[in-house]
């Protein structure tokens, strides 16, 4: 048996990319997961089935958090489904979606990630975890500028973190750390995609100044390796290093 085996692990934006290989990864380490996904039921079947035919354990719950009846509902169907929550992954991101609200960005990468979080630590125990997921491009913003189509997803992000690291005195109170993991961009991500093809190069020249780029699943697995790392709360792990980033 592994340290996870019949953990419950909700991840949101799960249906596909780094979210839905977090969640295969963790499935097979024993884990119960829960693949949240806002619109795409299909995908995020799919997903569970790939994981109970290896032998996993998970369920698809459709919620946008964005909207808070929706969110609380996602919370309630997990514990409903698999018991107290030990580890919530915050996946789910973006911003960079056409149609939507001048403010949808900060709705989603800052208040709704807060709100989730808040939500999930309800039904949480001592020793639980709760893991930020984001991006160099994000979390150094404030010294290193990025590309002008990101940076409202990039400054909204680095205002979920922040939000969520001003809870970590609150949170070690009852038990439940956080950490954030970040990444450079991933190579076959929809982000670092839609990027390229808006600045042809773009993912190449940063592959040449970070040295290497991280793939959708090797990402993914350094994700579910921070779900039991032994680090103290409010630790940002830097995967792959940070450089370019760090002056």
């Amino acid at each position: 048996m592994t340290e996870l085996h019949q953990k419950h692990i909700i991840i949101t934006g799960s249906s596909r990319g780094v979210g839905a290989d977090t969640a295969e990864i963790l499935a097979n380490q024993g884990a119960r997961v829960v693949v949240n996904y806002r619109s795409k039921a299909p995908r995020a079947q799919k997903v569970v089935r790939t994981i109970h035919e290896a032998g996993g354990e998970a369920t698809a719950i459709g919620a946008d958090i964005t909207v808070e009846a929706e969110a609380q509902k996602l919370i309630h169907d997990a514990v409903a489904a698999y018991g107290p929550i030990d580890y919530l992954i915050l996946n789910a991101s973006g911003g960079m979606e056409s149609g939507m609200p001048e403010d949808y960005a900060m709705v989603l990468n800052r208040d709704s990630q807060l709100r989730l979080a808040r939500l999930a630590t309800e039904h949480m125990n001592q020793g639980s975890r709760i893991v930020f997921v984001t991006s160099h491009q994000a979390h150094f913003i404030r010294d290193v500028p990025t590309m002008a189509e990101y940076q409202p997803v990039a400054e909204s992000k680095r205002a979920g973190e922040d939000a969520l690291l001003a809870e970590v005195p609150a949170l070690q109170k009852q038990g439940i750390s956080l950490v954030v993991v970040s990444a450079d961009m991933i190579e076959g991500t929809v982000t670092a995609t839609l990027l390229n093809r808006l600045h042809p190069g773009a993912l190449e020249q940063r592959r040449e100044e970070a040295g290497k780029l991280y793939t959708v699943h090797e990402f993914a697995q350094e994700i579910a390796r921070m779900v039991t790392e032994d680090v103290p709360s409010g630790h940002i792990e830097l995967v792959g290093g940070a450089q370019g980033f760090i002056k």
